[in-house]
């Protein structure tokens, strides 16, 4: 999930602004818009705000999201994340995803299966873990995979 969402998870303090000024780069330079969530902040999205865009949700997210920082060690914020993110229609969390789409708890998951759930997540209503975009997505995670997330 780190070499997916967010690389940096144990060297920010819940917001990483390397990906905020590519983000504001790309954007200024006519490209997609592009998110730049940490994992830290979609924990605050998921566990306390509601769904969509709007500059008041985001200002709760970013207040929650110092909050959760002070008051939570990394490794438990990231296993809220793992515990709370969806994985499909109605499937939520690691364990429910891996059970579901591989038949297997997640500590029996293989490298590529773990990268292929890490893949569907922007979009895992739409994505299979088994297709294409999860395929296409999973090499690359892979690739990131090689390199351990760096810790302070």
């Amino acid at each position: 999930m780190l070499a997916a969402e967010d690389d940096r998870f144990y060297l920010h303090w819940g917001f990483d602004l390397e990906e905020i000024e590519k983000a504001i780069a790309r954007a200024k330079r006519g490209g997609r818009l592009r998110g730049a969530s940490t994992i830290t902040q979609q924990v605050a999205k998921n566990l306390f705000l509601w769904e969509g865009r709007s500059f008041v949700r985001k200002g709760y997210e970013a207040y929650l999201t110092l909050v959760l920082e002070l008051c939570l060690p990394k490794d438990r914020i990231l296993d809220l994340y793992l515990n709370l993110a969806e994985w499909g229609d109605g499937v939520f969390g690691a364990e429910m995803a891996a059970r579901q789409h591989f038949g297997v708890p997640a500590a029996k998951l293989t490298r590529e299966q773990a990268a292929r759930l890490a893949a569907i997540l922007p979009s895992p209503r739409r994505w299979s873990p088994r297709g294409a975009v999860a395929s296409a997505r999973a090499g690359i995670i892979l690739e990131k995979m090689q390199y351990a997330a760096p810790r302070p």
